[in-house]
C-alpha cells in the first residue's frame, strides 16, 4: 500500500503572525515617540557643523577626501584651524621657555657677580693678612675653590680645628650667609699612611677634617646644614706628586667649593 503524505499547510508558520504583530506594536511606539518630539533644525545643523570642524579631530588628518560637504564647510578650514591651533600652542610654549630662561641668566648672572665679589673679597682678605702662602682661591666651572693648607687648621694627624684658622672660616661663613649656594668641603691627605684608633687610615682623617670644618661654620653663623656636605678623598687626589716634603704639605689640605647654582650634589 502507498503511505498517505500529509497535507502541508499553506502559507506562513503560525509564529510568524504572533512574531509580526510584535514588530508592528514595536514600530507603532517608536513613531509615537518621534512624532511627540521636535527636532531644532538649525541646532541639529551647528551641532554636525561643530564636529566636522572641530580641531582636535585634526590633530590626526584623515587621508580621505571631505565627500558632502555643507555650504558652510571648508575643506582647508580644518587644517588651517589646527595649524592655527598648533602655532599657538608653540607660540605660548616659546614665550614660557623664553621667560624661565630669562629669568634663569638673570638668576646665574646674579650669582656669578656674588661669586666674583666673593673671590675679590676673599683674595683681599689673604692679601692683606698675609695667608697667600697657605690659602688660596680660584675660579672653577663648579664655582668658587677655597685652597686652605693643612697647617693653618689642623695638627698633623689630627682633625680638631686650630684657633688660628677659627678667624678665616668665621669670614668664610658671614660670606655664605649671603649666598644661597650649597657648598663641598674636601678633606685631602698625603701619601703617607696613618694607622691610629682614631685614624685606621687617610680616609677616616681627610672625612674628620672637611666634617670639622662645617660644624665650626653652622656653629658659628645662622646657615642650614643641607647646603653643606663633607668629602673625604683621603690622598687619591694630590695637586702635585707626594715626593718631598713640600710637596706633602701642598697635598694635606681642605677645599671650600662654593658651588654654582646651577650644581647641585644631590
Amino acid at each position: 500500500m502507498k503511505r498517505r503524505e500529509k497535507k502541508q499547510p499553506k502559507g506562513s508558520p503560525k509564529w510568524m503572525t504572533t512574531f509580526s504583530d510584535m514588530m508592528t506594536l514595536i514600530l507603532v511606539f517608536f513613531i509615537l515617540l518621534f512624532s511627540m518630539s521636535s527636532i531644532d533644525a538649525a541646532r541639529f545643523e551647528a551641532v554636525a557643523e561643530s564636529f566636522r570642524n572641530r580641531m582636535i579631530f585634526e590633530g590626526f588628518p584623515s587621508t580621505m577626501p571631505m565627500e558632502n560637504p555643507t555650504e558652510n564647510s571648508n575643506p582647508n578650514q580644518n587644517q588651517e584651524g589646527a595649524t592655527d591651533f598648533k602655532n599657538n600652542l608653540f607660540d605660548e610654549e616659546t614665550e614660557d621657555l623664553d621667560e624661565s630662561q630669562s629669568g634663569n641668566t638673570e638668576d646665574n648672572l646674579e650669582n656669578l657677580e656674588n661669586l666674583d665679589e666673593l673671590l675679590a673679597e676673599v683674595e683681599g682678605y689673604l692679601e692683606e693678612n698675609q695667608l697667600e702662602n697657605v690659602i688660596s682661591a680660584n675660579r672653577t666651572d663648579q664655582g668658587v675653590v677655597l685652597i686652605l693648607q693643612e697647617r693653618i687648621l689642623f695638627d698633623t694627624a689630627e682633625s680638631n680645628l686650630k684657633v688660628e684658622g677659627e678667624p678665616f672660616l668665621e669670614k668664610i661663613g658671614l660670606l655664605l650667609e649671603n649666598i644661597p649656594n650649597e657648598v663641598r668641603v674636601e678633606g685631602h691627605t698625603d701619601n703617607r699612611p696613618i694607622s691610629t684608633v682614631e685614624y685606621p687610615s687617610n680616609w677616616e682623617l681627610s672625612a674628620a677634617r672637611a666634617s670639622s670644618v662645617i660644624r665650626n661654620i653652622i656653629n658659628t653663623h645662622d646657615l642650614n646644614e643641607d647646603r653643606f656636605i663633607a668629602v673625604g678623598f683621603g690622598d687619591t687626589r694630590p695637586i702635585v706628586p707626594n715626593d718631598s716634603v713640600e710637596n706633602w704639605r701642598k697635598n694635606r689640605r681642605v677645599e671650600i667649593v662654593i658651588l654654582e647654582l646651577s650644581q647641585s650634589f644631590e
